[in-house]
């Protein structure tokens, strides 16, 4: 069969690179301080996460595929297409969940990217076999470097991206991205003819050009509102948040209550009895209320964190977590992890406690570390 040619139209291609810098950047950003949220909201946000990269390498393949000139006419078959996104989408979210549920490491960013540039390869063959009236032929050259391509520049991309979540790290994570997306999909292009064929195969309906024009404008136009939603958050990080959603306001800023502010109130045998806050080493929150920990057990308090935090003196107590209140006297010894930490003490029923990303500095500050 005589391989047809093809050219690409320039303007398609740049807007496909732009849109897989947008996916990444979103996919990165919305997963950005995991660490400090519910096991609930990770996963949602891990799997909204999913769907603006895994949508974003779709859109980009089929943007891209928009831009391709051949000298015949030909349809894409809808279900072997939609089955490309899904796949995309499905593979990224088993590489978000590897790197947000199991201990981060340099083993698991280099799975996580190997994962997802074989996703990104699956997505892109299986998205070229929804082809009808028109058959792609691969070189095993071609496929080879495809494969090379994606796996490195992916681990690259998450490496980046993981490696420190930090606002720079995920803007170099976002470039390697789209540049990873991009690449691969005009590697593997690189290494494939077409062919005119009379037969067609399809599983589901054909649509053509037009209609898969606008399938992809509806996907990009979703990956730019979600853009532009985690850029105002992403270039406002710092930035208090609105009445409604503002977390509690810090000791030092808010004007003490006329209490006994060196004692804790704690219920036992029906009374509430009070013990010296030098004594207490953990304040943990049990929804609202709270539980102190000390060297002769653990004890119910009527107050909230919030509350403990308000009431305390200021500089006696520090917030590691939303749900922790430490006494840094009491710790036994500090761990630092990827991107977070761990104090530990000697108290029965509470032997550690997470310490928050946003929190390192001033602990490691209170501890002289």
């Amino acid at each position: 069969m005589e391989l047809l040619d093809y050219t690409h139209n320039p303007w398609l291609v740049a807007a496909s690179f732009f849109v897989a810098l947008i996916a990444g950047f979103t996919g990165l950003s919305l997963t950005k301080g995991l660490s400090e949220r519910t096991i609930g909201q990770r996963k949602v946000l891990i799997a909204l996460a999913s769907v603006a990269l895994g949508g974003g390498i779709w859109s980009m393949h089929f943007v891209a595929m928009l831009g391709m000139r051949l000298p015949i006419l030909f349809y894409y078959d809808a279900a072997v297409t939609l089955a490309s996104a899904l796949v995309a989408i499905l593979v990224v979210g088993i590489a978000l969940l590897i790197l947000h549920f199991h201990k981060r490491s340099v083993a698991s960013l280099i799975l996580a990217g190997v994962i997802v540039g074989l996703g990104v390869l699956a997505m892109h063959y299986i998205g070229m076999a929804g082809l009808e009236l028109c058959r792609a032929i691969y070189t095993p050259g071609g496929v080879i470097m495809a494969i090379i391509a994606s796996c490195l520049l992916s681990v690259a991309a998450f490496s980046i991206a993981y490696g420190q979540r930090s606002h720079r790290n995920i803007l170099l994570g976002t470039v390697c991205f789209g540049i990873a997306v991009f690449t691969v999909h005009f590697v593997a292009v690189a290494g494939t003819g077409f062919v005119a064929i009379d037969v067609t195969t399809e599983v589901g309906p054909l649509i053509g050009n037009e209609v898969m024009a606008i399938g992809v404008v509806i996907s990009s136009f979703a990956l730019c509102g979600a853009f532009l939603l985690t850029a105002v958050t992403f270039l406002t990080p710092d930035q208090p948040a609105s009445p409604k959603s503002a977390e509690p306001p810090k000791p030092a800023a808010t004007p003490p209550v006329p209490t006994k502010a060196s004692q804790i109130p704690y219920e036992q045998e029906g009374r509430t009895k009070f013990i010296d806050a030098s004594q207490v080493a953990i304040i943990r929150a049990e929804g609202h209320y709270t539980h102190i920990y000390t060297a002769q057990g653990q004890f119910f308090c009527a107050w909230s964190i919030t509350e403990a935090e308000k009431r305390l003196t200021p500089g006696s107590f520090l917030k590691t977590h939303r749900s922790y209140l430490i006494n840094p006297a009491h710790v036994g010894s500090f761990e630092r992890l990827k991107d977070n930490g761990v104090c530990h003490f000697d108290i029965a029923g509470l032997a550690k406690v997470p310490v928050s990303r946003s929190q390192m500095k001033a602990v490691r500050e209170a501890l002289g570390i």
